[in-house]
């Protein structure tokens, strides 16, 4: 098969080890940008406190400048430097830090960090990564680290390091390699900054478990001000025409079929998983989209997603794919990609 995009001549891949890391966190503290796995997606690091670095990372990715970004800690004391603590975010950090749960909260008024990251707000969407090359970048640069996931704006989110390079080339200085995401899907993102709380974004950590620990969880209402990444409607879209929740009889031809469990047509492109794992399946969401998202496939079809749990989070992000996506009519007469 002919690949659309060719790798770049000189790989900006590297495997992670001692020298590598003090190289890239050298990079951040020279204000470039570097690229790092966390548990969730691969993030597009800059030093936080920096304007003009993180100005850089909304240039790199063609990001709308009122789009917030996360800012990384490698724990809860640092954090605490630069946002205000409630009762309600010490319980959810004490249950869910280091893990894929971002807060926003108040920003404090002494805070190192730049408004650009903020998008010139008085909050700060903050949270402290799982894992051990993302936490040892930031406490080796000795920086907060501002990272919105490591691809263009509106594309699928990365999760391996060759995700990053072929979305950014050479727009990155640095890719640290650290194989593929655990989870695989974006952070839960909670607003702690008003009386209520506010569920801004469905992730990896279900709002149930949230909701355990300090009862209802409010959602944002329509017009609601973009507070924290993934709030865009047009978001995570692949190339080509998405339709949800399409039935085996409802598919078209020309579609890949995108499905899910055990009892799932077995004449389908990919399975998010057989054994009916949402956690598998959030893990495979973007890497399969962005398999299916090639020459020849005119149309992506996935099967209903039952929606509790991580299952909230997937449709949400498949949602926002069909959405940006649902003008595109699939060409007529071309073959069943199934077959």
């Amino acid at each position: 098969m002919t690949q659309d995009f060719p790798l770049p001549q000189h790989s900006r891949i590297v495997e992670t080890d001692e020298d590598t890391l003090a190289m890239a966190a050298q990079a951040i503290r020279d204000g470039k940008l570097v690229a790092f796995p966390t548990e969730t997606v691969y993030g597009l690091g800059a030093d936080a406190a920096s304007d003009r670095a993180v100005a850089s990372i909304f240039d790199a990715k063609d990001r709308p400048q009122f789009n917030p970004l996360i800012v990384h800690f490698a724990d809860a004391g640092q954090a605490a430097l630069e946002v205000v603590f409630d009762d309600r975010a010490r319980k959810l950090t004490q249950a869910f830090w280091p893990g894929s749960l971002t807060l926003v909260l108040p920003r404090r008024k002494d805070s190192s960090i730049s408004l650009v990251a903020s998008a010139g707000l008085d909050t700060l969407a903050v949270r402290v990564p799982d894992n051990i090359i993302a936490r040892a970048l930031i406490e080796t640069s000795g920086r907060p680290i501002a990272a919105p996931s490591a691809n263009r704006s509106g594309t699928l989110s990365p999760t391996a390091a060759l995700h990053v390079e072929l979305s950014l080339r050479d727009k990155v200085d640095i890719i640290l390699d650290g194989g593929s995401c655990a989870v695989g899907i974006e952070s839960t993102i909670v607003d702690l900054s008003g009386e209520t709380p506010t569920l801004l974004r469905p992730g990896a950590i279900p709002m149930e478990d949230i909701a355990a620990l300090l009862g209802p969880i409010a959602l944002p209402g329509n017009g609601s001000a973009v507070k924290a990444p993934g709030m865009m409607s047009r978001h995570y879209a692949p190339s080509i025409p998405i339709r949800i929740n399409i039935t085996p009889e409802n598919r078209q031809r020309g579609e890949a079929y995108l499905t899910f469990g055990p009892d799932a047509p077995k004449r389908a492109a990919l399975n998010l998983s057989r054994k009916g794992d949402l956690k598998e399946a959030a893990g495979n969401l973007f890497a399969m989209l962005r398999a299916l998202d090639m020459p020849g496939i005119r149309g992506i079809a996935v099967q209903p997603i039952p929606d509790v749990g991580l299952g909230r989070a997937i449709n949400d992000r498949l949602e926002r794919a069909a959405l940006s996506l649902e003008k595109r009519a699939l060409p007529k007469s071309i073959p069943d990609v199934n077959a």
